[in-house]
């Protein structure tokens, strides 16, 4: 017992717990002495990043726990896959988060930063001075260095008839980045898909309009920018036109199947005729469905929900091509892109309602 680590003893209650013997070895550590370890904690983390920035940066190997391989450069992905238990370092790690959430670039350097000023406040905590003073004049330092960057600043108008300034803004920032062997063409494809959804006036883009879909398979060079929406989906019936042209869009999220009753139900077929009945009532209900989107103009009708067979054959004899189980975001996007408007009700399918678009196609590589 006597290599044992520590000592029995019992609550009020009677329950065991152990107490360990090296409890009085901890040390805690406060003042300038805590300071320093966290300020030695986020240059470690800087001094780990600050071989990757920069066009010529070194590319890390990262390894996760099931022994997935990363190879990358990108700050924003060293820092999010780096499994770091210090409290500043996650810190530091939260900070490249919120550049890449807000800024999209930059990620390394703003840990960098954050480093090398940390590094020069442990020359001053040396001096005494305290770190509010410090982080005042940080605050200072700052509005100083926006004053003059705002002061040699050159105006930079943006023509969206003359793209080739833009497009060599685009390179520069995928110096950096694994595409830089497509550099032109994935800046041009870049400045294209910013300027289509941007308001030029207000200086605004939403860059929630801008959606990439990737595609296993190809090369880097087969990527092209869609001036549309792209859904993963193919039309509903393998007989359906898979090219349409001047489309009349039907945009529903209720789907193509007879009413319910709210409540709890039970419906007992005894005979054909029960079973025949049921069967007249449901087909009814869909041809009146199909009519409603068909006497609203519609030529496509995109479902968030599915339907069945028989309901997929009906769209077909009514010559009403269909797409269905459309995703939620790809169902608001669709709308934006169409200028149509989300329909829950077929009762509510109106002519205004509806979105146009110029082509629609299905394409299968195989």
């Amino acid at each position: 017992m006597s290599a044992f680590p520590g000592t029995f003893a019992f609550d009020e209650y009677g329950r065991p717990f152990i107490i360990l013997r090296d409890q009085e070895k901890q040390k805690r550590i406060t003042g300038t002495d805590a300071i320093k370890s966290h300020i030695l904690a986020a240059r470690q983390i800087a001094s780990i990043l600050k071989t990757s920035l920069g066009p010529k940066g070194l590319d890390k190997i990262m390894v996760t726990g099931d022994g997935d391989v990363t190879v990358t450069n990108d700050g924003a992905t060293i820092m999010k896959m780096m499994e770091v238990d210090h409290e500043i370092g996650k810190l530091m790690v939260q900070l490249s988060q919120s550049q890449d959430d807000e800024i999209g670039d930059g990620t390394t350097g703003v840990v960098v930063l954050a480093g090398a000023l940390l590094e020069q406040a442990e020359g001053l905590i040396d001096r005494g001075i305290h770190p509010i003073r410090i982080a005042d004049g940080f605050e200072l330092a700052a509005q100083c260095a926006v004053k003059q960057l705002e002061a040699i600043a050159v105006p930079f108008p943006i023509d969206p008839q003359n793209k080739e300034p833009l497009i060599q803004i685009a390179m520069t920032t995928l110096g950096s980045k694994i595409v830089n062997k497509c550099h032109r063409q994935m800046a041009e494809m870049a400045v294209d898909a910013v300027l289509n959804v941007a308001d030029i006036e207000k200086k605004d883009v939403n860059f929630e309009l801008i959606k990439v879909e990737t595609k296993v398979g190809g090369r880097m060079e087969d990527s092209v920018l869609v001036k549309g929406v792209v859904v993963d989906k193919t039309m509903s019936h393998a007989q359906m036109p898979k090219t349409l042209r001047d489309v009349k869009l039907a945009i529903l999220t209720c789907p193509f199947e007879p009413p319910k009753p709210k409540t709890k139900h039970k419906l007992d077929v005894t005979s054909a005729e029960d079973y025949r009945a049921l069967r007249e009532y449901e087909q009814e209900k869909f041809v009146e469905m199909v009519k409603m989107v068909k006497d609203a103009g519609a030529t496509l009708a995109i479902c968030q929900w599915g339907f069945d067979d028989e309901a997929n054959h009906l769209l077909l004899q009514h010559e009403l091509p269909a797409v269905r189980w459309v995703g939620g975001p790809e169902i608001e996007l669709i709308a934006i892109a169409t200028g149509g408007r989300i329909v829950p009700r077929f009762e509510e399918l109106t002519a205004d309602k509806l979105g146009s678009a110029g082509l629609v196609r299905e394409i299968c590589k195989y």
